[in-house]
């Protein structure tokens, strides 16, 4: 199966903005320490590099 990640973060270097996909072909995805609310901002993608 062929996964795509959308991604619309622009400072990101693996970002292909114009696509709004990430160019890697997987993410890290990680907790939020001391967040528990049940909504996406408990995780974080980790594979996040400023470009």
């Amino acid at each position: 199966m062929d996964q795509k990640i959308n991604c619309t973060v622009e400072s990101c270097k693996y970002n292909n903005s114009l696509k709004k996909v990430c160019n890697l072909k997987a993410i890290k995805v990680s907790p939020v320490n001391g967040v528990n609310t049940a909504e996406p901002d408990e995780s974080m993608c980790s594979s996040y590099e400023y470009e």
